[in-house]
């Protein structure tokens, strides 16, 4: 039957085209195929896997038997660049094409690979890497931010962890692609929103794992170089061991899978409730044994006779207060005695100067009209009245004026 034969009238059957198909592919016989591996594991009939294109987002998945086995490498491994010599099998059943592999080698490193390679030592040699460079973790963020597939394990690994721990956590969730070309520019643009948010103080980028070829967007080169510019610190949570992205080498802390990066985002409510009990307790007893110690010297204190009977300091020092007492008078007395004597020391002194001593005597002082004392006989002329000042009151008299010395006269007589 040929293509000519299908008509709206007389259509192919299922069955009947999935033969033409085969039939077609067969013709193809064996072919060598250039690619690289992004995928393979280990069965009971054989080994299987993704082959994928060199250059094009293309790929077909591969089995090789464990009659071949011999005729390929015995170590394979994603990114893996392979030349296979391969069948085109076609399924009719479900329709499925793969590849079955005859023969299989190396021809070096994958493109992908080495290409990787190169940009982490690139980024390395940049320090991006730095472990100096890191942002520690808020102890308990006011707000998450988190960058993962809509409605995707992952996110509800991590928002169902982190609630289970701190069941106050607030999530800012944005839902980007997390395979394919727009996942990196997606991611991009959803980190700098997130890390214009304040409240945001710490980024999860989380994705559920996957194969080597769907992982390569988290290690793009624009994507990783706006993890390091990013102010607010960055959990990657892509879940995958055996292929890191270059992701987990520039984010601030890895986390090995999404469940565990909600874990590490937030602390146990229950073993911060736990240190608080703890802490209150050894607070308590700290209180307690201080209050104690100081009530066991204030017992103390109290007990010592100083402060069980005070009539003893007034019984012990009565004497040496008396005694005190009257050496502090017989030092006023001895004071007073010196005082009294000096005085009249000076009460002689003064009497022995003064006038009225000297009047005493019988001595009188002559005063002039106008008050002026009278020294000399040249003072008081004849005539001048004179006011003669004695011990017992004053005289008046009238100067005759000077006369003749005649010695000293005998008074008495």
């Amino acid at each position: 039957m040929t293509a000519e034969a299908s008509t709206l009238d007389k259509p192919w059957s299922v069955a009947n085209l999935t033969a033409q198909l085969k039939a077609y592919i067969d013709r193809l016989g064996l072919v060598w195929v250039e690619g690289e591996i992004t995928q393979i594991s280990n069965g009971k009939m054989g080994r299987f896997g993704t082959l994928r294109d060199l250059t094009e987002e293309t790929a077909m998945g591969f089995s090789i038997w464990a009659s071949s086995a011999d005729q390929v490498p015995a170590e394979l491994k994603a990114g893996d660049r392979v030349i296979a010599l391969a069948k085109v099998d076609f399924w009719k059943k479900n329709g499925d094409v793969k590849l079955v592999i005859q023969q299989m080698r190396h021809v070096g490193l994958g493109d992908l690979l080495e290409k990787l390679e190169q940009l982490r030592a690139k980024l390395a040699a940049e320090g991006l890497f730095a472990l100096e460079r890191k942002q520690p973790l808020p102890f308990l963020p006011a707000r998450i931010g988190l960058i993962t597939g809509a409605d995707s394990d992952a996110e509800k690994d991590v928002l169902k962890n982190a609630r289970l721990r701190w069941p106050a956590a607030v999530f800012e969730v944005r839902h980007t692609p997390v395979q394919g070309p727009e996942t990196a520019p997606r991611v991009i643009a959803a980190l700098a929103e997130l890390d214009t948010i304040p409240e945001v103080e710490v980024i999860i980028i989380a994705r559920g794992g996957g194969d080597f070829l769907n992982l390569l967007p988290f290690s793009e080169e624009a994507l990783v170089r706006a993890v390091a510019a990013c102010e607010t610190p960055v959990v990657s949570a892509i879940g995958h061991e055996a292929d890191r992205p270059l992701l987990d080498d520039v984010a601030d802390l890895r986390a090995s899978t999404p469940t565990d990066a909600g874990k590490r985002v937030v602390p146990d409510i229950a073993e911060e409730l736990a240190r608080v009990a703890d802490a209150r307790a050894r607070i308590r007893n700290r209180v307690t044994n201080v209050v104690s110690n100081e009530v066991t010297k204030l017992e103390q204190l109290r007990s010592r006779p100083v402060l069980a009977s005070y009539a003893w300091i007034t019984d012990q020092r009565a004497e040496d207060i008396l005694r005190n007492v009257q050496r502090g008078h017989g030092i006023v007395m001895h004071a007073l005695d010196m005082a009294r004597a000096s005085a009249q020391g000076l009460r002689a002194q003064l009497r022995s100067l003064s006038p009225q001593q000297t009047l005493d005597r019988g001595y009188a002082i002559a005063l002039t009209k106008n008050k002026n004392l009278v020294r000399s006989t040249a003072d008081a002329p004849a005539g001048t009245e004179l006011s003669l000042m004695l011990a017992d009151g004053r005289l008046t008299a009238t100067s005759t004026g000077a006369e003749a010395d005649t010695g000293p006269q005998d008074n008495t007589k």
